[in-house]
This record gives structure tokens, sequence and C-alpha cells, in this order.
């Protein structure tokens, strides 16, 4: 570095000068951006051109850059106090996922994207979330989040802002409320084994009548059945004696 020093002052005056200007020119002259990167510039504080990527060549003192990054963006919900249509209250936090696709609107259409894409953000989960009932809360979380991205793409698409994703993250009820939903599914577990219970005996029912049916038509089987019920309990290997006794005797004292 002192042997260049040493050059310039033996070139003369003016060499030392342009080279010290030059160190201060060329870094405002040159910008590199990277893929993901644009660059609005703005010539005399009017909007010039959107360039990108790659080597930018600006005219010092007049022109100002100001980059942006194409990347998709996250922005965390911080939690948010609602009280749902069916009057319970609920704590809720959400992810938002956006990038820019239009550099120049983003720059000079919105002070800072960035927040207000936060702010709007907070305000549509508690207005959406507050028109919705705790079960379709709980149960359609997709339906919500794609309400949630519609709205918020709605208001961020002058900024050049486009939502791709929104992502209720966490449902927090209170204590008394679990409580509450723990009872309520009980008594459905409850209600459910009754009505599998009934249903089987009025099958189990039907299915006897039918039998009683056949068995009207053809007495036969009655006898047929009561030997096969003696055959069962006699592979049992007990010492019960049974004596069949045909039915139709009793017939003419079961008509009187």
């Amino acid at each position: 570095m002192l042997a260049i020093i040493d050059v310039l002052f033996k070139l003369g005056p003016w060499a030392v000068v342009i080279f010290i200007l030059g160190s201060f020119i060329l870094p405002q002259m040159i910008r590199i951006l990277r893929e993901y990167e644009r660059g609005v510039i703005f010539r005399l504080g009017r909007l010039h051109a959107v360039k990108g990527p790659g080597l930018i060549f600006l005219i010092p003192i007049v022109d100002r850059i100001v980059k942006m990054d194409l990347r998709v963006i996250t922005i965390d919900v911080s939690k948010q106090e609602v009280m749902t249509r069916d009057n319970v209250p609920v704590t809720v936090d959400a992810v938002v996922y956006f990038r820019v696709v239009d550099p120049q609107a983003a720059v000079v259409k919105v002070e800072n994207f960035l927040k207000a894409s936060s702010l709007i953000s907070q305000t549509t989960l508690r207005s959406v979330l507050g028109q919705s009932q705790l079960d379709d809360l709980l149960a359609q979380r997709e339906k919500i989040n794609q309400e949630l991205q519609e709205i918020i793409d709605r208001h961020t698409d002058p900024w050049g802002v486009k939502v791709t994703s929104v992502e209720v993250r966490d449902v927090v009820l209170p204590d008394t409320m679990k409580r509450a939903m723990a009872k309520q599914a009980e008594a459905e577990r409850e209600r459910r084994a009754k009505i599998v219970n009934a249903e089987g005996e009025f099958q189990a029912a039907e299915k006897m009548v039918q039998a009683a049916a056949m068995i009207a038509q053809q007495p036969i089987a009655l006898q047929l059945r009561f030997l096969q019920t003696m055959r069962e309990i006699s592979s049992e290997h007990n010492t019960t004696t049974f004596l069949p006794i045909p039915i139709d005797l009793f017939g003419p004292f079961l008509k009187k």
C-alpha cells in the first residue's frame, strides 16, 4: 500500500486525488445482487428501474438502490386472545408464509411491507376466528387456514406481496372448557355404546321371531332342536338325565 502511495506522489498530486476519489466512488457505482435479490433504483428521488440479479452500475450521488429479497418470508403471529362466535375465550397463534412478487410495489406503495403484513395478519386472525364456532375451529382447521390466506392475500396484493400459506398453529382452551369437553366426549361414548347394545338386542329378537315362524311351519324342527340341545349337554360328562316328552301331549290342555 505504501508503495502505491509513493508511486502516486511521484506521478503528481492529481493522481493522489483521483485515487482517493476512486476509492470512495467505485463502491457506490458497483452493486452485485444475488439470484434471489432485486434492486429498486431511484434517480434523483424518482423511480428509475428494477434491476438484478448480477452486476449493476449506479451513478454516484444521483442513484439510490433499495434491495428486495424475493425468497419466502415467515412471520410468527403472536398469541391473540379471541372470543369465538359461541362465546368461548381461546388463545391462538399462527404462521404466515409470503414472498415479494413485485419489488417496485413493495417499496413504493408501502413504507414497511413486513410490519404491514404482520399487523394485517393479526387483525385478520382475530376477525376470522371471532366469527367461527369453537367446533369449526377445532375440526375444520384447513377451511379456516384457507379463508385466512385469501383475506390476507387480498389486502397485501396491492403491496406486491403474495401470501402462499397461513397455518393456525395452536389453540389453547380454558381448563373449564377442557373438562366440559371431556365430559361431553364421555357421554357421547356412553350413548354410542347403548345404541350399539340396543341394535344388537333388536337384531337378536328379529332373528328369534324368524326362527319361531319357521318352527311354526315345521313343528318337527323343534324336536330336532331339542335333540341337539340334549347332545350338547351330554357332552359335558354330567349326571343329568333327560326324559323327552312330546309337546303334542300338552296340545289339548293348551287349547282348553
